[in-house]
């Protein structure tokens, strides 16, 4: 052959893999997948954007980002996202280098109390011409080492990190790079490639459907592995983790970031196991939320649920569970055995008076000292039938047990005891199984049980004193976000939240709340509506965002301050001629009692001497009060008839020498 044959031979191949390479490049979209294909099947939730270029760099230059980015979590998020970048040599980062593209990442629990991410970049048309697959050699720099194996013909390549001893995992599948710090998951993705599960689920796709792609980011969360995601953070879940990880699907949102707020709008299904409780509200319209107008300001936690009428809603609740005849024997067992006990008809004598709304309240609060300081409230159709039938209900209790509560008043709002227990459990299900042997009061048009009392009289001073959420600024803005109707409505108050959760820990605990506190407290108010719409819940996420500063300024927090009334019972101060104030030794304190049907309330020191006893009749300080330095040695006495000092009150010393005495 002549050499100028082959050099048109050479010339015409060339050419012809030119032709292929265009062909491959411009027309042949047949071998794309999509990019959710690839995310394993146990994903606690995937974060999905068009444009991760523009919405990372928008997302960066916020303040919300450059506060939590001092943070260790959510600074090790970035840098996994940012290691994609800086393993290459280039200075433009690898997203830039590849454009705009569809970007997903996945959290994963992939041991105990471990999770890590997964990600998944779709280099659509550029896949093809296998650049970046091809030249990873040429791109990485001398700090790192590359090297490579297979698993289930895919090949998979290994980019260690020599200073840091960290590897990052890297596949090419079809028009998609899968990337993570986790070779677990890498091979989890690639088993997804022939059978994928969350891309092909009908609920996902339902949720997608809706969803769709506008804003920033789309977030969707999977319920089935929420359970496992909590306990990464927690040792065991709670009820409300449990219920809703059996009960829920997916909920998808497409989230935007607007000047220090964040607010999602999406959609969330249930499952054929979710609780009586969620199917009866999604079949029972909505309501207005009104509750707000009693609860303190302070409420750590307004859970509310609505509905077009408390009697539409529990007609479905009954129809519900009878899908379960087991379950709903076992609801029928505890109604009757309630009824013929008491003599009394639920639905009349209670179910028959309560209105469209009924909600749970988690307080932190200045009186009550219990580490489950919560509240239901019932909204009342018509409070003075409300008070005839609970009336009627106290007698048939008072008749049939043991337990002789006289009413106590406070403030002018009568305190009851309604001594049944499993009563809300029974009829509303686990959600209120807390509720046990409760005390209520009424207030306005709303009835409010508690099983402490001093709950109720944290309730009825923010009342009376007008420091209810209703009169709280800050929650009527962002309320004014929210539809105002609708049938599953939470809002947190996170400082209020830091502060209970304070109170009551370990100090190893106290000790991470406290160096993380910045990081909690910067997001203040948060709120999640779910509205009822065909087969799933409209839903609605809004969190605003303030600079820790700011919200100090508006906010006391426990672990800066120490109460007055902290202070009486740790420090020592003797009484003597010279320090004495007459006018003021015999002032005491306010004193919440725990039990309202107790004999005697005692309060110790920390060292488990006693600080003050004072006897009680029907919840009132009633006969001997006596007041201790914390050596144990007697400081003050005297004697209370009704809530009323009388008779003689004596001060002593820490010799136990009589200083001062006064008659009432």
């Amino acid at each position: 052959m002549k050499k100028r044959s082959i050099i048109y031979l050479l010339l015409a191949l060339i050419f012809s893999y030119g032709l292929y390479q265009v062909y491959v490049f411009y027309f042949d979209n047949n071998d794309n997948i999509q990019s959710i294909y690839l995310v394993p099947k146990d994903a606690v939730y995937v974060i999905e954007s068009q444009k991760p270029i523009d919405n990372w760099d928008a997302i960066s230059k916020s303040d919300i980002w450059k506060h939590l980015n001092t943070n260790d979590y959510f600074n090790g998020l970035a840098k996994n996202l940012n290691k994609l970048d800086t393993i290459f040599k280039q200075k433009q980062g690898t997203f830039n280098r590849i454009g705009n593209r569809e970007l997903l990442i996945s959290a994963h629990v992939y041991a105990p109390k471990k999770y890590g991410y997964l990600y998944v970049v779709d280099l659509q048309k550029i896949a093809k011409l296998n650049l970046l697959k091809n030249n990873l050699n040429t791109l990485i720099n001398s700090n790192y080492k590359v090297s490579k194996r297979k698993y289930h013909e895919h090949e998979i390549t290994e980019i260690y990190d020599i200073k840091k001893h960290t590897t990052l995992y890297l596949s090419f599948i079809k028009n998609q790079m899968i990337a993570s710090y986790v070779h677990t998951l890498v091979e989890a993705s690639i088993d997804q490639y022939l059978e994928p599960d969350i891309g092909r689920d009908l609920n996902f796709i339902e949720v997608k459907k809706q969803v769709g792609y506008n804003d920033m980011f789309r977030l969707y969360f999977q319920y089935d592995y929420l359970d496992e995601f909590v306990k990464v953070f927690s040792n065991k879940p709670g009820y409300l983790t449990e219920t809703l990880s059996k009960s829920l699907e997916f909920s998808g949102f497409s989230f935007n970031l607007d000047n220090n707020t964040i607010e999602a709008n999406g959609i969330t299904n249930t499952n054929n196991q979710a609780s009586s409780y969620l199917k009866a509200l999604q079949k029972s319209g909505k309501g207005k939320r009104t509750i707000s107008t009693i609860a303190p300001k302070n409420t750590a936690l307004y859970l509310s649920f609505a509905f077009s009428s408390f009697n539409d809603f529990y007609e479905n609740f009954e129809t519900i569970q009878k899908e379960n005849p087991e379950q709903f024997k076992n609801y029928l067992d505890g109604t009757e055995q309630i009824e013929n006990f008491l003599k009394i008809n639920l639905k009349t004598h209670f179910m028959s008076w309560i209105d469209d709304e009924i909600a749970l309240l988690q307080l932190h609060s200045n009186v009550s000292e219990s580490k489950k300081d919560v509240a239901l409230v019932l909204k009342a159709n018509n409070i003075e039938n409300a008070k005839e039938n609970l009336n009627f209900i106290l007698q048939q209790i008072k008749k049939r047990t043991p337990v002789k509560f006289k009413e106590v008043n406070y403030k002018g709002y009568p305190i009851n005891f309604m001594s049944i227990k499993g009563f809300f459990k029974i009829l509303l299900g686990d959600l209120f199984s807390d509720i046990e042997k409760p005390y209520f009061t009424i207030i306005d048009n709303y009835v409010v049980f508690s099983n402490e009392p001093n709950t109720l009289k944290s309730i009825i001073n923010t009342y009376t004193n007008k420091e209810t959420l209703s009169n709280f600024e800050a929650f009527k803005d962002f309320d004014d976000k929210f539809d105002k109707r609708s049938s599953i409505f939470a809002y947190a108050n996170i400082p209020s939240l830091y502060n209970s959760a304070y109170h009551f820990v370990d100090a190893t605990t106290k000790k991470e709340l406290k160096t993380n506190k910045d990081y909690f407290i910067c997001f203040p108010l948060i709120g999640v509506q779910l509205t009822p719409e065909k087969n799933f819940f409209e839903s609605k996420i809004v969190i605003d965002y303030q600079t820790p500063e700011s919200v100090k300024e508006h906010y006391t927090f426990n672990d800066t301050v120490i109460s007055t009334t902290q202070n009486h019972t740790t420090q020592t101060v003797e009484i003597t001629e010279n320090s004495i104030n007459k006018e003021t030794i015999f002032n005491i304190p306010e004193i919440y009692p725990t039990d309202l049907t107790a004999k005697e309330f005692i309060k110790k020191y920390p060292n488990g001497n006693t600080y003050y006893s004072v006897e009680l009749k029907d919840g009132l300080k009633h006969g001997r009060y006596k007041q201790y330095y914390n050596n144990g040695v007697l400081k003050i006495s005297g004697k209370y008839r009704k809530d009323k000092q009388v008779s003689t009150w004596k001060a002593y010393n820490l010799k136990e020498d009589l200083v001062f005495k006064k008659r009432y």
